[in-house]
Order: C-alpha cells, then structure tokens, then sequence
C-alpha cells in the first residue's frame, strides 16, 4: 500500500509536526503498545478470556501458534481441544497429531466435539521424520489442523513450519517443552502451559503489548460443572445416569469419505 504523500516543507526551518504525521499514517502504521488486529482469518479458541488478549480475537489460521509445557500432554487438550472442535465442524478432513507422546483419551475428546474418527495419529520418532510428516500434513488440502509434537526442532525447522502453514493457510500448533522457553522462535503466538493443577495460559510473544497476568482456564468442562453445581444444591434430585457407549477405538488410517486413500496415510520417511 502505497504511503500518502505529506505536505513538502517550506524553507529550511519547516518541519512535519508529529500530530500531521500521526493523522497522515492513521491505519497504516501499528503501534507496539496496542494488540494488533490479527491475521485475516482467525478461529476461535473457545475460551473468551483468551480470545480477549489475542491477535484478531484466536487462533490464527496459518500461523505457527508454540505451546510450552512443563509436562508433555497436561493440560493441552483441555486448551486446544474447543478450538479443534470448531476446526472439524468447518472443514471435513482430520486433526493430524504427528509425534504424540501417548494415545490420546478419545471418549474425553469425543465428549468436547473431537469425534475419534477425526483424528489421525501420525507415529513419527526421528526429528525429521516429524517434521516431514508435519510439513505434508500442512500441504494436504482436506486437514482440519496440526498439532506436532518437535521438542528438538530448530528455529530454522519452526520458521519452515511457519512459511508452510502460511502459504497453505493452515491451523498448526506446535508443542514443545518449557526449557526452550529462552530460545528465539519465529511464532506469531507463543504460550506457556504453567505446571499448576489449575490450567494457566501464559502469553509469551503476540502481535501487541506484554501480557503480564496469566489466562486462567476452568478446571472442569462447562458440563461437568454444570452436573455438579446441581447436585450441589439442596433437596436437588438425583438421576441416575446410564453410562455412556464410548466411541470406537482410533484408527490408525481412518478412510475419508471420499474412498480414496488419504495423501497422509503412508509411513513417515524424511525426503
């Protein structure tokens, strides 16, 4: 976008006053102590206290969003997952998780909106395979979003990741431990998962001011929360409730609606 052409001073001892130049430059320049207003497509985290202090109002679809943790999986699910939720209800490929730590617990998941057929778990251990495997994942017209797990991915890794999912418009989350939490990282969104039993969102790096408080997550699901304030409450009813059939088991390669094999379902090998 072309700047606009400023009045030309008059004389040696003219000069541009700081109000014209603010005026003249009004929606052109971005100020490091306002929050920026977001990449041009966002997704909603699912947690209102956290869109408030993102870029744009959540997650930024090709973007590369780091999260940090003290401990491989806790609580990242209960972070990522409403989010994820809204991914699937969008578009209709997976959520791809390459280099997960563990199985993921699929009734949980199903019981926040992230049905087990939905996800598609890539087992990738040498770091360039993950980061092989996470790279065509980002390529693959039909994916939800990424999760990849690169706890030795180098900055120039994460900056290959970020051009990708950028290009490819993708949702990528990348998950590696807090002691990396002083190296530089090309993300646009960096968080850390406090190692507390109440889930706390640290905002490391965005597009704005520092952020000094932390985001505090409810530590239950809202329907959990719900059951038990009413139990909670006196000469309240109790019902019993029938367990719940489980989802079926997570495939390894599960068949898109399509019927034609997947363009992931294939063993990671680094080119």
């Amino acid at each position: 976008m072309p700047l606009p052409v400023l009045p030309a001073p008059v004389g040696a001892a003219a000069v541009v006053s700081p109000a014209c130049l603010e005026e003249a430059l009004a929606g052109r320049v971005w100020r490091a102590d306002a929050l920026a207003a977001g990449p041009p497509q966002v997704l909603s985290s699912g947690w209102p206290a956290l869109d408030a202090v993102l870029p744009g109002g959540g997650w930024p679809v090709g973007g590369l969003v780091e999260v940090l943790q003290a401990r491989a999986q806790a609580p990242v699910w209960q972070l990522l997952a409403p989010g994820l939720a809204q991914a699937v209800r969008q578009q209709a490929g997976p959520v791809v998780l390459v280099g997960s730590p563990y199985p993921v617990f699929t009734p949980g998941l199903a019981a926040r909106g992230l049905p087990s057929e939905r996800l598609l778990w890539v087992r990738a251990d040498p770091p360039a395979s993950r980061l092989w495997a996470a790279e065509q994942a980002l390529r693959c017209a039909e994916v939800a979003a990424v999760l990849a797990w690169l706890p030795r991915a180098l900055p120039a890794d994460l900056r290959r990741l970020q051009v990708s999912a950028q290009r490819h418009r993708r949702l990528l989350f990348v998950l590696r431990p807090d002691a990396v939490r002083t190296q530089a990282s090309p993300a646009c969104l960096r968080l850390w998962l406090a190692p507390e039993d109440a889930p706390e969102v640290h905002v490391l790096k965005r597009r704005g001011p520092p952020l000094a408080a932390p985001v505090y997550l409810p530590q239950q699901p809202a329907l959990l929360a719900d059951v038990l304030r009413a139990r909670a409450q006196p000469g309240a009813a109790l019902h019993s409730w029938a367990p719940l059939a489980g989802p079926p088991a997570p495939a390894l390669r599960p068949a898109l609606s399509s019927g034609r094999p997947h363009g992931l379902d294939r063993t990671a090998t680094p080119s």
